[in-house]
């Protein structure tokens, strides 16, 4: 019997069952044994209140069960989103997820790689903002949005075709004279794609644009200054807007409001991402959706694959548009 107080052991178990220390360790780890000998294990293991050291096990095993997730933050919806259907991926597999979020720092980004790194993780996903991140070769990594050379898969979505669905749709629903605005990382990354998606499908539309592209950390009011010089009489000359992100789409939206304008009886809106209130309960706003569920999924297959040299250097997942209130209703 165990001592009083202890912390009850594997040999503690094996005592009080009256087995084998060997027996003991094979049901621990769900190897075949006898019916009778498991059943007697069990019930020792549930009177001793015995817990079995998953991370001594995984590391015994080269393998810690244990997978961490790089992402800026949890406050902006689409990452929060990511997150929580990665975790939900990981799950199903028997992966616990160790979350790191880097608030776009990329000193902190090299640091939680390193962190993760020691404590033999079986691999990481990334959305990153550090282009110099170093990475082991030993430790599998998968990229979100961001290429990171050809030995790292990147699995993003169909950004280009997104923004080229963005265009078609306003002119579908009889737009003639379009703003794109962009606020963002210079980083080269795969959201950038946005922009020419967009570009072609006006340019295959007949479609008048302009662009009003800003870098993160630039004053919202550049793009109220940039609205506001496109008023004359009262309206603006925008019958329809492209925004990079549903969060930007939220706030110019706002913006339009305190300027007269009406959306979308006199300008229609139309985001990227797919950000729902409540996480889901309606669209934030009309939007082309990014498949978060299925990026997560995607990201979590790849990670876990075997062969990792023969995995794809990039993924990109269709997109699809969304009815969110902020267009005509022709498409809802």
């Amino acid at each position: 019997m165990k001592k009083t107080n202890s912390i009850p052991t594997m040999k503690d178990v094996a005592l009080e069952a009256g087995v084998a220390l060997g027996t003991v360790s094979k049901v621990v780890n769900g190897l075949p044994v006898g019916d009778s000998y498991r059943i007697r294990v069990e019930e020792a293991i549930r009177k001793l209140n015995y817990q079995v050291n998953s991370y001594a096990q995984g590391l015994k095993a080269n393998k810690t069960h244990t997978v961490a997730l790089l992402i800026p933050n949890t406050l902006e919806p689409f990452f929060a989103s990511l997150a929580y259907y990665i975790n939900l991926s990981l799950l199903k597999r028997k992966y616990r997820m160790l979350l790191c979020s880097t608030d776009y720092d990329s000193g902190l980004e090299q640091e939680y790689i390193t962190m993760a790194q020691q404590n033999k993780v079986d691999g990481i996903i990334g959305l990153t903002y550090n282009p110099n991140l170093i990475v082991e070769e030993t430790t599998p990594f998968i990229a979100i949005d961001r290429s990171m050379g050809p030995k790292i898969p990147c699995v993003a979505s169909d950004n280009f075709a997104g923004g080229q669905l963005a265009a078609e749709k306003l002119a579908d629903l009889g737009c003639k004279n379009v703003a794109f605005l962009r606020i963002g990382s210079s980083l080269t990354n795969e959201p950038n794609k946005r922009k020419a998606g967009f570009e072609n499908g006006c340019l295959a539309r007949g479609l008048n644009y302009e662009m009003k592209i800003l870098n993160d950390g630039a004053a919202f009011e550049e793009f109220e200054n940039f609205l506001s010089d496109h008023i004359h009489a009262g309206r603006l000359s925008f019958d329809g807007i492209f925004c990079v992100t549903d969060s930007l789409a939220y706030s110019i939206i706002k913006a339009l409001r305190r300027m007269n304008q009406r959306v979308p009886e006199d300008v229609q809106v139309i985001g990227f991402d797919g950000i729902r209130h409540f996480g889901n309960k309606d669209y934030v706003c009309s939007t082309i959706v990014q498949p978060a569920s299925e990026i997560a999924e995607m990201c979590v297959d790849l990670l876990l694959q075997e062969n990792m040299p023969a995995k794809p250097p990039l993924v990109c997942l269709p997109v699809t548009y969304a009815y969110g209130g902020t267009t005509s209703e022709l498409y809802k």
